[in-house]
């Protein structure tokens, strides 16, 4: 994370999020700069998952080699010539030598000594050239892994750019289509309708950004709290809504995500928690003692539609999750109560009074609700987390 924090194109990213925020929010450039902020931060993760495995599959063996096996080769190689000279030398001197029987037999003892010791690194200079020889296909491989590596972060980074650019050009140049009435779409359907149309226990939104937050988001800080790009989030619904969601894409961004899951949530014609059960959620959660709020709320649990049951039980346990790396993100079971609460659990009220009811409840008493839900989601859930996967 520290790496991609420093990379030039995250601050560029950084940089085009906080630009954006001053312009209109219908204003073409603000739509660029929202696309080109979730392209660089793509970009920016793209190169630094690169950079890891560059360090890894290639620098790492390469340092060995330079740092270990060729010193030791090139010391031996500065040893053999330095006793070889003084081989030579030594036999020069006997050769030359006319003084006493005594000095002539000291210099030919030289001169074998010098030897023995020549022959000894001569060995050893041999064996470490063979040792090289051995692992010389081993080293090229490295190389041959260097350019794949660069390959395969050109490859993607392309083909993720080609795409994004298409896009951003067609929408930047035209007026969005509308959706067909044929397409069925998932935001603001009402949950059975929409399990039934498709044949499934979870609804598609909730699997699908649950599945992609589980892979890159629980460590994320402020998530739920901090937003994304509009335009981002925009799109990922309309991908959504039409069932041709690229997990690889909006997983680097799981602000956009989490924002998008919110809408899904905020945007059903009745909150997951229902409108009938309401006033019983917060009746279950004022009760003081532990044991007794945990024993109320798993009878308003179980007065919940089936489909609704299942899909707040792998939301939860999904929330559960991501608080036990609170020590990272920040988010407790009581920070996410407050950011996703709302978006849950809120009344059956028509006008502008629905919006103000809302807020005061979200404010304390939707806390209340969901906080002990998510901290002892084991216990309220006993079915166990089987059909939540990472």
């Amino acid at each position: 994370m520290d790496r991609k924090k420093k990379l030039p194109l995250m601050m560029l990213s950084v940089s085009m999020a906080e630009s954006f925020k001053d312009f209109d929010g219908d204003s073409s450039i603000r739509k660029v700069l929202e696309m080109c902020c979730f392209m660089q931060n793509f970009l920016a993760r793209t190169l630094a998952d690169f950079e890891m495995k560059l360090e890894k599959a290639v620098l790492v063996p390469l340092n060995k080699l330079s740092e270990e096996d060729l010193p030791e080769i090139l010391k031996n190689k500065k040893q053999f010539a330095k006793l070889t000279t003084d081989w030579n030398n030594a036999r020069v001197r006997s050769q030359a030598s006319t003084g006493p029987q005594a000095k002539q037999d000291g210099l030919r003892e030289d001169v074998e000594e010098a030897w023995k010791r020549l022959e000894s690194i001569k060995d050893q200079y041999s064996a470490d050239l063979y040792h090289f020889a051995t692992k010389e296909d081993e080293y090229a491989s490295y190389f041959i892994r260097l350019l794949e590596l660069q390959a395969e972060y050109h490859k993607v980074s392309y083909e993720f750019l080609e795409k994004n650019i298409i896009e951003l050009k067609e929408s930047h140049t035209h007026t969005e289509p509308q959706m067909s009435s044929s397409e069925k779409k998932v935001f603001g359907e009402p949950l059975l309708s929409h399990l039934e149309s498709c044949g499934r226990k979870i609804a598609v939104p909730i699997e699908e950004c649950v599945s992609m937050l589980l892979r890159t988001g629980l460590r994320e800080e402020g998530l739920f709290r901090l937003a994304a790009a509009a335009s981002v989030v925009k799109k990922l619904k309309s991908c959504l809504d039409s069932g041709t969601v690229d997990q690889n894409e909006f997983s680097y961004d799981p602000h956009a995500v989490a924002g998008a899951l919110k809408c899904y949530l905020r945007e059903l014609p009745e909150p997951l928690m229902t409108f009938e059960l309401y006033t019983d959620w917060f009746k279950a959660a004022a009760e003081k003692e532990t044991d007794e709020k945990l024993k109320q709320l798993r009878t308003v649990l179980q007065k919940l539609p089936t489909e609704n049951y299942n899909n707040l039980r792998y939301l939860v346990q999904f929330l559960s999750h991501l608080s036990e790396q609170q020590a990272v993100n920040r988010m407790t079971p009581s920070n996410i109560a407050i950011v996703l609460g709302p978006n849950l659990l809120w009344p059956r009220c028509e006008g502008e009074t629905s919006l103000l009811d809302m807020a005061s409840a979200s404010s304390v008493q939707v806390v209340t609700v969901i906080e002990p839900l998510i901290q002892y989601s084991k216990i309220l859930f006993p079915e166990g987390t089987g059909t939540l996967h990472k």
